[in-house]
Formats: C-alpha cells, sequence, structure tokens
C-alpha cells in the first residue's frame, strides 16, 4: 500500500521524464486512428522530436505549440487563417480529442498536426529551438493547495519551453483564474531567462487591440459572459 501511494505521488514528476510511457485503456485512443494523416497518440509525436518540419510538414515554416486544445476554437480558426506556419496542438482528453479530430479532418488547409499528449512531455517532443510560438490557454488552474503540484506552468516546465523556444521565441498566456495567474507572473518573473513583455490583469481593457484580444475560445466566452476578466501574458525568450 505504501509503494502504491508513493508512485501516485510521484506520477507529476514522472510524466517529465525520459522513459515515460502513455498507460491507458480507452475506445477513443483506437477510435483516433482513423485520422492518422494528421493526428499522433500517445509517444508517436516524440518520434518527429527535432525534425517536425522536415519529417512531418516538409517545409521550413515556423512551427507553432498549443498546450491544451480543448475544443479546438482557436487552432481551427488560427490554422486556416495563417497557411505559412506549421501548428501543433496537443491535448491528453481522449473524447475532446476525437470531437476535434472530426472538425479538423474537414478543413481544406491541413498546415497542422494534433497529438493525444500532454504537455509535460514538451521537451520530448521538440528539439532545442525548434518552435518559435507556444499558445497557453485557459489550462485547469488545480485550485486546491493539495493539487498545486499538478499544475503545468512551474519551473520544471519552464525549463523545457526554454529549451525548446528560437532565440527569437514568445509564450503567450490567457486564463480567467486570478489565483493562478498571480502564480505564473511569480514563477515567470523569477526566471531570468524569460522577459515579460507583456502582462493584464483586464486584456480587453486594457490592451483591446493586442493579438490575444483578437479571438475569444469557447472557454473564454463563458467566462466574459459572466464578467469575468480575462488575465493575460506573454512571455520573450532571453537566450
Amino acid at each position: 500500500m505504501t509503494d502504491q501511494i508513493k508512485k501516485k505521488s510521484n506520477t507529476n514528476d514522472y510524466v517529465f521524464k525520459d522513459g515515460f510511457k502513455y498507460q491507458h485503456d480507452n475506445p477513443y485512443h483506437d477510435r483516433l486512428k482513423a485520422f492518422d494523416g494528421f493526428v499522433l497518440r500517445d509517444n508517436e509525436g516524440e518520434e518527429n522530436c527535432g525534425n517536425w518540419a522536415k519529417k512531418e510538414f516538409k517545409n521550413d515554416n515556423p512551427i507553432e505549440v498549443e498546450i491544451g486544445s480543448g475544443y479546438g476554437h482557436f487552432m481551427l480558426e488560427y490554422t486556416q487563417n495563417n497557411h505559412s506556419i506549421n501548428f501543433v496542438g496537443l491535448d491528453h482528453r481522449f473524447k475532446r480529442s476525437f470531437q476535434l479530430a472530426k472538425k479538423l479532418d474537414k478543413m481544406e488547409v491541413k498546415n497542422f498536426r494534433y497529438l493525444r499528449a500532454r504537455g509535460e512531455r514538451l521537451a520530448h517532443l521538440f528539439g532545442e529551438s525548434e518552435v518559435s510560438k507556444i499558445f497557453y490557454f485557459f489550462p485547469d488552474p488545480w485550485p486546491k493547495t493539495r493539487h498545486h503540484k499538478k499544475r503545468l506552468f512551474q519551473k520544471t516546465f519552464l525549463d523545457q519551453a526554454y529549451k525548446v523556444l528560437r532565440n527569437d521565441g514568445i509564450f503567450l498566456i490567457k486564463t480567467d483564474h486570478d489565483e493562478y495567474f498571480d502564480w505564473m507572473v511569480d514563477v515567470a518573473q523569477k526566471d531570468e531567462r524569460f522577459e515579460v513583455q507583456m502582462q493584464s490583469y483586464d486584456l480587453r481593457s486594457e490592451f483591446p487591440d493586442h493579438f490575444l484580444a483578437s479571438f475569444k475560445t469557447k472557454f473564454e466566452k463563458i467566462f466574459l459572459e459572466k464578467g469575468i476578466k480575462i488575465k493575460a501574458m506573454v512571455l520573450k525568450i532571453n537566450k
């Protein structure tokens, strides 16, 4: 029993490390195989590490990554309006990934790949300085104190983001959650490898013309209807 508890408590750290293998028994894993022209499952995406442009997209366009694509509202709109990028969206939820894959399959321009994968695997999915932008919108805030260790945005993750981002790379963030935003601001400000280019607790009032205010995700629309202010931050890499 003690070993089981210890194993469970170390699960989050293990996801970041070499040798991690996905373990699950979910019918949507097999159903996603129907979209293997642009969907990669579990560790499959890691086979492209360092070679996404050449091996997967077969061009030299910049690689842009969204962690937690959710229902895909941003991914669908952004990729169809920006054909000169290579976009990689990822999420680890099965049914949501399958529903999004069905929508992506209908897109005429497929300048994207979708990963049923976890954000903790960022540095295993992409090589050093391979990514130009990272998008991180409305992540699970894990509000309870005992769950804070499950938050993705922490030093271990920033180590990975720093590794995969190019010298001119940027990290774009939006959230509705005040306390998690405070957490992210604190973590970012303590890390000299990143420069905070923009920070706001009320994006649409303070920066109405900013790129991050130019679109609304599914969750964002719900939060705005409830009068919740959108928090946003842009980090620039310092290499």
